[in-house]
């Protein structure tokens, strides 16, 4: 079942994830990617906007699978899977429309309060990089 999840979360909900997200953060996009092209900024954001729609329904499935009324993957305990798509899912909070249907946050964090400092330090890392980011845009 983690297998599983960790291959979800790498190959349907991330590309997504990364072409939501990383325009707000600064980082390049894949080649042959919208956001890598020489399309308008219009364009571009127009992309953007279109994954950061398309990741509720993968969400939405890793919840019914892979949680499927558990608190985490596979079970009552944290597993390498849960630490992957919440580390990833916090990138979200660097744009503003972000589509998180509040049984992410929730799950998030649960994650959180479980690992406690395990989580939260290297979280804080990221919650701190987009928090620059955000001022570097006013």
């Amino acid at each position: 079942m983690v297998d599983c999840a960790l291959f979800y979360i790498t190959g349907t909900i991330y590309p997504l994830l990364a072409r939501a997200t990383y325009p707000a953060l600064g980082f390049p996009q894949y080649p042959g990617e919208v956001g890598a092209s020489d399309a308008s900024d219009r364009e571009k954001e127009k992309a953007r906007k279109a994954a950061n729609i398309a990741l509720v329904e993968p969400l939405q499935a890793f919840r019914e699978f892979f949680l499927n009324k558990r608190r985490f993957v596979g079970g009552p305990h944290p597993t390498i899977a849960d630490i992957r798509l919440a580390a990833s899912l916090e990138f979200l909070a660097a744009i503003e429309d972000s589509k998180l249907k509040p049984w992410v946050r929730t799950y998030m964090e649960r994650l959180e309060e479980k690992l406690g400092a395990a989580y939260s330090e290297p979280a804080d890392d990221v919650r701190g990089y987009i928090a620059h980011v955000k001022l570097q845009r006013v």
